[in-house]
Parts: C-alpha cells; sequence; structure tokens
C-alpha cells in the first residue's frame, strides 16, 4: 500500500511544481499580449494617414497577435491538464486511505433481477464499481459495468496479461485519463454513431469544384471592382447570388450542423486518445490486438478523427457574422464544408463505433490496471484444472480494511455443497460476498484479495438479497420463489453439470420455520442432484442433517464466545456445526427483553 501512495504523493508535488511555473508564464504571456495589443493601437492611430506603412503594420500585427494567442492557449491547455492530473493523484491518495466521496457510484447500473450483481454490493455507495472505476467517458464506464456483470469466464488469462501491463503504465494511464477528462462530452457515442451511419448525403457532387470557381470568380470580381473596372452593384449582385446559392440548401445545412456540433466535442476528445494508443507500445496479446485494429488504414485513425474535427470545427465557425454571411456569400464555404463533410462519413462511417469501442476498451482496462497497481498484495488467480473449483489461502473481502479484515482458507471441490451456520453477526454473510466478488474479479482478470487463490472458472449466481415489489404486486415470498426458480433453471440450462457456483444466504425466510426447513433441505438435495456446487448460509442446525444423506454436503461454520458477558467474535472459517447462537443474549444486552 505504501509504494502506490507514495508514487501519487510524489506525482501530485510534481504537478503541482509544473503548475505553478505554467501560471508564471500564462501571466507572463497575458501581459505581452496587453502590452503588444496597445503598441499596435498607437502604431495605427500614429500611422493611420500613411497607408504604405499602416497595411503592411496591420497585416503583420495580426500575424503576430494570433501567434501570441495561440502560445497563450497551448499554456492554458497545459494548465488544464495539469490540473486533470493533480485531481487524479488526489482521487487516489483518498481512496488509498479509506475516502470514496468523489467517485461515481454506479447505482445506475442496479438490477435487481441480475444473477449476482444486486447480492453483492456490485454498485451503489460503497460498492465495488465505485471502488474501482476511474473511467473517463460515459462508454467506458458502461463497458466497465457490463465487464463485472457479464458472468464470462473466457480468456482469463489473457485478460491478466492485458491487465498486469496496464498496472505497469501509471503515468500512461494517468496521461490518457487527463486527456479524456478534459472535454465535457454531451453527446452519447451511441448517438453520433446512429447519425453517422444513417446520414444521406444531400450536397451534390458539383460542391467539390463550385466553390472554388465561385471563390475565384469572387476575387476577380474584387480586383475589378478595386480597379473601378467594374461597378459596386456587379460585386451587390454577386454576393446576393451567392446567398441565394446557399439559402437553396439553408434548411438542410442547419439540420446537418445542429447533429455535426453534437459530435464535435466527441472527436476532438477522442482523436487525442486515439493518439495515446496508437504512440504505445503494448506487448500482451489482447492490448495488442485491440491497438492493431486502429492501425490498419494508411492512415492512422488518430489522424483521421483529427482531419474530422478540424472540418467541425472549421463548421462551428457559420455563427460568426463574417463568416457565416460574407464567406458563404463569396465562397459557398457551408455547402464547401457540408461536402466535404459528408465525404468524410461516406468514408469512415462503418469505421466510427469500432474505433469508438476500442476508446472505450482502454478508458474501461485503466481502472482494472489501477486496481492492480494500488493493490500490489493482491494475487493473481491461477487458472487451473484440478478437483477444486477454488482454492485459495487468506482470502479477504477488498473492501474491508486490512487491519480489520480477517482472512480465511477456503477450499470447494467441484461436487461440494457447504452448509453454513454461525451466530448473528459472526461473519457468515460477509463470507458468502468474500467468495462471489472474488469469483467475479477472477473472471474479469483481477488479482484478488488472497494470499493464493486456485481456480477452475465457473460462472455465478446467488439469492442472497431478495425483496417485495410493490409496483408488480409481489410479495417478499414470491419475489424469492422466482429468484429460485432461475436459479434451478440456470443451472438446468447450463451447458454442463458444475457450470454455476451457487451462494444462497437463509432462504425461504418469507415462511414459517418448519416449512422454511423442509423447503430449504428440499431445495439443496435438488441442486445437489443436478450436479450443483456452492454454499448456503443459514441459522437453521437442522439443514445440516442432510449431510448424513449427501456426501457431497458438507458443513462448515463461524463462532461467537461470550466472554465477561461481552460477545466476541473471531470471523474464522471452521469445519463442523455452529453450536452457540447469540440473538437472546443481544436481546437482553440491549434491554429489549
Amino acid at each position: 500500500m505504501s509504494q502506490p501512495l507514495q508514487f501519487y504523493i510524489s506525482e501530485k508535488q510534481l504537478f503541482k511544481n509544473e503548475l505553478a511555473g505554467v501560471n508564471r508564464k500564462l501571466r507572463t504571456s497575458g501581459v505581452i499580449r496587453l502590452i503588444f495589443a496597445g503598441l499596435l493601437i498607437f502604431g495605427i492611430y500614429y500611422f493611420f494617414s500613411i497607408t504604405e506603412v499602416v497595411v503592411p503594420l496591420i497585416v503583420v500585427g495580426i500575424i503576430v497577435f494570433i501567434f501570441l494567442v495561440s502560445k497563450h492557449s497551448d499554456l492554458d491547455r497545459r494548465r488544464s491538464k495539469l490540473k486533470a492530473l493533480i485531481r487524479i493523484n488526489e482521487t487516489e491518495i483518498n481512496v488509498l486511505n479509506g475516502n470514496l466521496e468523489s467517485l461515481a457510484t454506479g447505482r445506475k447500473f442496479e438490477d435487481h433481477s441480475h444473477q449476482y450483481s444486486y447480492d453483492i454490493d456490485l454498485f451503489g455507495n460503497g460498492s465495488f464499481f465505485q471502488y474501482l472505476n476511474r473511467t473517463v467517458i460515459v462508454s467506458g464506464k458502461k463497458l466497465l459495468a457490463n465487464m463485472l456483470v457479464s458472468n464470462d469466464t473466457f480468456e482469463i488469462v489473457n485478460k491478466q496479461e492485458a491487465i498486469k501491463e496496464l498496472s505497469e503504465k501509471p503515468k500512461w494511464r494517468q496521461n490518457f485519463s487527463a486527456t479524456g477528462s478534459l472535454v465535457e462530452v454531451e453527446t452519447k457515442a451511441s448517438q453520433i454513431v446512429s447519425w453517422l451511419t444513417n446520414h444521406s448525403a444531400f450536397v451534390p457532387k458539383s460542391m467539390k469544384i463550385l466553390p472554388l470557381l465561385f471563390t475565384g470568380i469572387s476575387l476577380l470580381i474584387f480586383v475589378l471592382n478595386y480597379l473601378n473596372i467594374i461597378p459596386l452593384s456587379v460585386t451587390t449582385i454577386w454576393f446576393f447570388v451567392g446567398v441565394g446559392v446557399t439559402g437553396i440548401y439553408l434548411k438542410r445545412i442547419n439540420e446537418f450542423y445542429q447533429n455535426a456540433s453534437k459530435a464535435k466535442e466527441t472527436f476532438k476528445q477522442y482523436h487525442q486518445l486515439l493518439d495515446l494508443i496508437e504512440r504505445e507500445e503494448f506487448t500482451s496479446k489482447l492490448l495488442k490486438s485491440k491497438q492493431e485494429e486502429i492501425k490498419k488504414e494508411s492512415k492512422k485513425a488518430s489522424e483521421i478523427f483529427l482531419q474530422f474535427s478540424k472540418m467541425l470545427d472549421a463548421f462551428d465557425q457559420r455563427n460568426n457574422m463574417l463568416v457565416g454571411v460574407v464567406a458563404n456569400a463569396f465562397a459557398l464555404r457551408d455547402l464547401q464544408l457540408c461536402y466535404k463533410i459528408e465525404t468524410w462519413i461516406d468514408t469512415y462511417q462503418d469505421q466510427v463505433a469500432h474505433w469508438f469501442d476500442v476508446i472505450s476498451f482502454f478508458d474501461a482496462q485503466n481502472s482494472l490496471g489501477n486496481y492492480v497497481f494500488n493493490h500490489p498484495e493482491h494475487c493473481f488467480p491461477e487458472i487451473v484444472s484440478s478437483k477444486f473449483v477454488i482454492d485459495a489461502e487468506q482470502i479477504g473481502h477488498p473492501l474491508i480494511a486490512k487491519e480489520k479484515r480477517v482472512d480465511n482458507n477456503f477450499s470447494i471441490h467441484g461436487t461440494d455443497f457447504f452448509i453454513i451456520t454461525g451466530a448473528n453477526m459472526a461473519g457468515k454473510s460477509t463470507f458468502l460476498r468474500t467468495v462471489s466478488l472474488s469469483i467475479i474479479m477472477a473472471n474479469t482478470g483481477l488479482p484478488v484479495c488472497a494470499k493464493r487463490f486456485d481456480y477452475t472458472p465457473i460462472k455465478l449466481i446467488t439469492s442472497m438479497r431478495t425483496s417485495d415489489s410493490l409496483t408488480d404486486d409481489e410479495s417478499y415470498f414470491f419475489s424469492e420463489l422466482k429468484r429460485l426458480k432461475m436459479i434451478i433453471e440456470s443451472v438446468q440450462l447450463a451447458e454442463k453439470p458444475g457450470d454455476y457456483f451457487i451462494i444462497l444466504d437463509e432462504i425461504l425466510k418469507g415462511t414459517n420455520s418448519t416449512d422454511k426447513a423442509i423447503g430449504s433441505r428440499k431445495f439443496v438435495e435438488r441442486l445437489v442432484k443436478l450436479g450443483a456446487m456452492g454454499i448456503i448460509a443459514t441459522h437453521d442446525l437442522s439443514l445440516c442433517e442432510i449431510s448424513k444423506d449427501l456426501s457431497e454436503v458438507k458443513n462448515h461454520y463461524f463462532d461467537a464466545e461470550i466472554i465477561d458477558n461481552e460477545l466476541h467474535f473471531d470471523y474464522t472459517f471452521k469445519d463442523g456445526i455452529c453450536k452457540n447462537m447469540n440473538a437472546s443474549f443481544l436481546l437482553k444486552k440491549m434491554e429489549i427483553i
């Protein structure tokens, strides 16, 4: 923990020092611009009557001033970048100190009907997603959430290699995140893709040449008018001709502009991110393959996006009176740009969605790499094919602070079904969520909170937190029955027995104790018969009797002791059946009874 913490503290200070230098340069740049502007105005005023002096002065002055503005803008962008990098390191320092307040909860991804996400607090306040997520674009955040809920057990080793490599590139990851965060993108990438894919060209092909001819004629008219060869009225007539040509297409141009303006910021952001991906050297199979997907064209994807971004920036200038009226009247500027943009769309519309996906992939993967960097003490699962589905040493919950966490050894065969008993607050539910989250982390390619974790990939399905539904007019008990039915159907539809790891916490809570005991026993028996494996936690000691009839069922427990009239927990996973219960003691202790 100290190693990543020291890195973030060091990087934060480094960027703060650089920011101080950039701020000084910005102040100097502002003063220089002001002085230059003053001198230029004075020079124009002083030489106003001398045309051969004032005209070159104005031209040179404008060029120099534009240069100064450009340099100032570069410094301003660097300042914004440094501020973003400082925020990134501050966030990591806060997270390592247990403060998650600045991080998105991912609550919008909550799904009570999902196979496990709601049960194990994958999303929401204090969730694993909140702890993990460092994405900077909407599609990246969505992809990360999908990774966690996919229940995908394929290519885990390749996933691990990619995440390991990114974990070793903290500066690149931070640069990617800072760059991505600098542009506020309001329009979803999917909406932009839809616009590009469904757009029908409206600008005639003649507009490839016509604006150039029109501009040439306009320049000729200006020269002839200046030389008094033709009257000013010709220029006026030509002005209205240009306005009229543009006006024929004005409605379509305005509609086109509305869509283009929504995409402008996205392409401005994405071309920078593509450039970072293209220029970095990757060695892992998964990262290299994704990188190659944006390098197949003769021109780099980043250059293609930059080209489009510049077109959209130029198109945005139509709101300027000078550009919007004069340039359209004498150069058919809108039609010229529309033709260029439509040509770009026609060429690349089928590839944009794919390039967007690559950016989203790296954005999501950065979060995973960041997690590995922050937890050097965690271990990557060793993917094995053995009798054990999980064989773990000192496994714990990653969201519980190390000094408070009690780690346990845990091994379960591919045919086992564990019954866990224990007193209230003894650690049963926490242990179930620990095992559940470890499976999801392993399937995602992440390291798990353990000293050693041998793992045969398996899908997860749980029933731990059932709720009633007023909207659907469902009782708690009926909701629970639907959940249990879903589990049975999933196991039955599995490609082979043992595809799912089942985790249950005190099922059939919505009925009487006798009915609950009978029903729970029959449900476990059904799961065992179907070849399912997993864990059930219960307070019902009678359920433990199944082990006498079914060799696949094993009994384990978490204990509690009353010492000196105080309740003590060791949160240790043990073999056998719990004998000590604490409900009556707690009722008396709290003076409820």
